[in-house]
């Protein structure tokens, strides 16, 4: 069983109140993903966060293949983190853990993923072909789109690193 973990730090010059405020509210996760991931929130948005809010989403990760996504938030610390966990979707395991911390005039965001891929070797064969590189650009797109949303001033310590554990 190989699980991989994606690990994505980002300085975003705006109050906490402010990343959370955006970050909390699943509605705004149509905005930082891909066009072409076909992001459609289908339920589950409608109210704040809160542990066990279940959320269901249409995605489409691969062209001409769609597949519904359903997350539980399972942990909230308001304006410090929160965790989704993949209750059913395209993965055997997605846990994704979101912090906010105050650095310097601004904040640093925070996601940590753990995940693992079905199909044994043919799951892990398509993490190295494709998966892996499909997850780092959804992020990259991620980070330019908040950047834009809210940067003026980047900091040098944005990074991206996706390893097994």
């Amino acid at each position: 069983m190989k699980i991989y973990r994606l690990h994505k730090k980002q300085y975003l010059p705006i109050s906490k109140k402010e990343a959370w405020d955006f970050l909390s509210n699943p509605k705004n996760l149509a905005t930082i993903t891909p066009d072409h991931m076909g992001f459609n929130i289908l339920s589950g948005a409608e109210k704040k966060m809160y542990p066990g809010q279940i959320i269901q989403y249409i995605v489409k990760p691969f062209p001409f293949y769609s597949t519904k996504w359903v997350t539980e938030i399972t942990h909230v610390r308001e304006g410090e983190y929160f965790v989704d966990e993949q209750r059913f979707g395209p993965y055997d395991l997605w846990h994704h853990k979101h912090f906010i911390v105050e650095k310097g005039t601004g904040i640093e965001m925070e996601d940590i993923i753990d995940y693992k891929l079905p199909l044994g070797i043919l799951g892990r064969t398509a993490h190295s072909l494709f998966v892996k590189r499909q997850l780092e650009q959804i992020f990259e797109y991620r980070e330019r789109q908040l950047n834009k949303l809210f940067a003026s001033n980047i900091a040098e310590d944005s990074h991206l690193t996706l390893k097994p554990v």
